[in-house]
C-alpha cells in the first residue's frame, strides 16, 4: 500500500528538479527567410487523418484561399505530432502554420520555433476573449501564439445506469463516489455478470495523459501542482490537499471503481470503454458527444458539470488550440493573415462545423460568435458555462511539458500500486 505522504515527497523533488530545467531552458531567435507574399503556407493540424475534423481544417484553409489568394496545403497528423515537429526543426524545414494544443505554447517558444505575436497588429484581436489570450502569453508576458478554441471537461454518465441503480445525479464527490460503487458492484446493465465500473480513467504517462486526465479533481480537491511564490513557483504536490486528493484516486483504483487497465490506457483506447459499456462514468470534453451519439446513443447518457470537490469548488481543466506562426516561413505576412481569418466570425463558424464531430473549434474564442446560433445541440452551453465560471488554465512556466510528465509519471505510478 503506498503512503501518500513519501510519494507526494518523491513528486515534489520532481517537479522541482523539473522547474530548475525548464527556467534554463532557452531557445535561439528565428530565422530571417526572404519573404514572398504569393507563397503556398504549409498547415499541420494535430488531427486523425482522412477524419471528420481534418476535412474540417481544409475547408477553413479553403475557405481562407478563396479570400486571400494565398495558396495553402493542410497536413493532418496525430501521432506523435510534437516528434514530428522536433524533426522539422532539426531538418529546418518547419510548416508555415501549426494548430496545436495551448499546453504546447512554453515548450515551442522556448525552443525558438515560433514566431512572437503583437496582439494589436493582428486584426480583430479586440474581440477574442482575455482568458483566451492568456493561454497565448508565455511567464515573460510575451505572446507566441494567436487562441483559435477553448474548451473545458464535464462528466459524461450513463444515465440509463444510474436510472437502474435508483440514484440522483451527482451533486458532491460522496455522492458521485457512491454511483461510480453501485455501477461497479450492482450489475447496472441487468446482464447477470460482475463486468461493469465506475470510471474510465486514461491513465496512460503518454502524452503525460494521467497529470491532464487527473488535474481537474487534484485542483477541486484543494490541490496543485504549484503555487506563486515571489518571482516564480514552488511546487505543493505534497500539501495535505493534494496528497489527500492523490490518496482518493489511489483508493478509486484500489477498490475497483477505476476500470482495472486504467494506468495503460491512452484516450483512444479509453473512449470505448465509455460506450461499449465498460463503466458509466468519464471527465471528458466535447469533442466525444458525436461519437458517443452515434456508438451509445444520446438517450443512454447525460452530461453533467463535476461536482465541487473538498477544495470548496469545481475547478476544471480549460484547454484549447493556438495557431503558431512557426519560425523561418517564407511568408510571414500570410501566417498573419491566416491566423486572423482563423478568429473571426466565419473562420471560428467554419471551424466549430455545426453540431457534427467534425469540430476544429470547440468553444469559440472570438466573442462575437453566438453558439446558440452555429449549434442547436444545447449540451455545447454545459461546456461553455463550465469553461466560463469554473476552469483554469495550466500555471503559466518556461515549460509545462515536462511538469505535466514528471507528475504523470508520479500519478501513474500511485495508480498502479495497489
Amino acid at each position: 500500500m503506498i503512503r501518500g505522504r513519501p510519494r507526494a515527497r518523491f513528486v515534489t523533488l520532481a517537479l522541482a528538479a523539473v522547474l530548475l530545467g525548464t527556467t534554463a531552458a532557452c531557445g535561439s531567435g528565428p530565422v530571417q527567410t526572404e519573404q514572398d507574399p504569393n507563397a503556398v503556407l504549409e498547415i499541420w493540424v494535430r488531427k486523425p487523418p482522412d477524419s471528420a475534423s481534418a476535412a474540417t481544417a481544409k475547408t477553413l484553409a479553403d475557405a481562407f484561399t478563396e479570400s486571400t489568394g494565398i495558396p495553402t496545403t493542410v497536413t493532418a497528423i496525430f501521432e506523435d505530432f510534437e516528434t514530428k515537429i522536433q524533426q522539422a526543426a532539426a531538418q529546418q524545414d518547419l510548416p508555415d502554420i501549426v494548430i496545436n494544443d495551448t499546453a504546447q505554447l512554453g515548450t515551442m517558444a522556448g525552443q525558438g520555433i515560433v514566431r512572437e505575436i503583437d496582439p494589436d497588429q493582428l486584426a480583430g484581436s479586440q474581440d477574442l476573449t482575455p482568458g483566451s489570450w492568456d493561454a497565448s502569453r508565455t511567464v515573460d508576458g510575451k505572446t507566441y501564439a494567436v487562441p483559435f478554441s477553448a474548451q473545458s471537461f464535464a462528466l459524461f454518465i450513463r444515465k440509463d445506469w444510474r436510472e437502474a441503480v435508483g440514484a440522483d445525479v451527482p451533486t458532491s464527490w460522496d455522492e458521485l463516489q457512491a454511483l461510480a460503487e453501485k455501477f461497479t458492484t450492482e450489475d447496472p446493465d441487468g446482464n447477470g455478470s460482475d463486468d461493469t465500473y465506475g470510471y474510465v480513467v486514461p491513465g496512460s504517462t503518454k502524452r503525460g495523459y494521467t497529470s491532464w486526465y487527473y488535474s481537474s479533481f487534484l485542483w477541486s480537491a484543494g490541490g496543485d501542482f504549484l503555487t506563486e511564490s515571489g518571482d516564480g513557483y514552488t511546487p505543493v504536490i505534497d500539501s495535505a490537499a493534494s496528497v489527500a486528493a492523490l490518496q482518493w484516486f489511489q483508493d478509486a483504483a484500489c477498490d475497483g471503481t477505476i476500470v482495472p487497465d486504467a494506468p495503460t490506457l491512452e484516450t483512444s483506447q479509453a473512449h470505448p470503454l465509455f460506450e461499449s459499456g465498460v463503466a458509466g462514468i468519464y471527465l471528458t470534453g466535447p469533442y466525444m458527444m458525436a461519437r458517443f451519439d452515434e456508438n451509445l446513443g444520446a438517450d443512454k447518457y447525460e452530461i453533467v458539470p463535476l461536482p465541487a470537490g473538498p477544495g470548496g469548488q469545481a475547478s476544471v481543466l480549460a484547454e484549447g488550440e493556438n495557431v503558431y506562426l512557426m519560425a523561418g516561413s517564407a511568408n510571414e505576412a500570410g501566417q498573419q493573415k491566416f491566423a486572423e481569418f482563423a478568429v473571426s466570425v466565419e473562420g471560428q463558424t467554419i471551424g466549430m462545423a455545426g453540431d457534427s464531430d467534425g469540430n476544429i473549434v470547440r468553444l469559440p474564442v472570438n466573442s462575437q460568435v453566438a453558439i446558440s446560433e452555429v449549434r442547436q445541440d444545447e449540451r455545447w452551453q454545459i461546456f461553455d458555462e463550465v469553461y466560463r465560471d469554473s476552469s483554469r488554465y495550466v500555471p503559466i512556466v518556461p515549460e509545462w511539458t515536462p511538469i505535466l510528465q514528471n507528475s504523470a509519471e508520479a500519478f501513474n505510478t500511485i495508480i498502479a500500486d495497489c
